[in-house]
């Protein structure tokens, strides 16, 4: 991931990146303009958007984000559930939420939920068989 125009350069130079907060763990990718973090659950994503730095860190992180036009999406099981940065366009829940400038999607979520859910029960289904 890089910026090519003037201004600071940000670059993320591996494939297999993985990042740990709070005893979740997060595969982290990147593509020339966005940042993927992936992690196993909503309530994951959750727990690790409660151990972000004080407002005023979180906040410069966007805006660098910006200024470099670049974005970051939080994803679990393949579906975003929030972006931060260039491309996010926070609406009423994400100020609702206290957590704009990032976008919260609502739609993500459910469906990640959904999918856990399903998952569940075909699990437990397997055990019963």
């Amino acid at each position: 991931m890089s910026r090519s125009e003037s201004g600071p350069r940000l670059s993320v130079e591996t494939e297999d990146l993985t990042l740990s907060v709070d005893g979740v763990e997060a595969a982290v990718h990147a593509t020339d303009r966005r940042l993927f973090v992936e992690v196993e659950s909503v309530g994951d994503a959750l727990r690790v958007a409660r151990r972000l730095p004080d407002d005023s860190v979180a906040d410069r992180a966007v805006a660098e984000l910006v200024r470099g036009g670049l974005t970051a999406e939080v994803r679990v099981r393949g579906r975003t559930v929030a972006v931060a940065g260039a491309d996010a366009r926070p609406g009423p829940l994400s100020h609702r939420l206290g957590v704009a400038p990032a976008e919260v999607r609502l739609a993500g979520a459910v469906g990640a939920g959904y999918g856990g859910l399903s998952a569940a029960v075909r699990r437990a289904r397997r055990l019963f068989a």
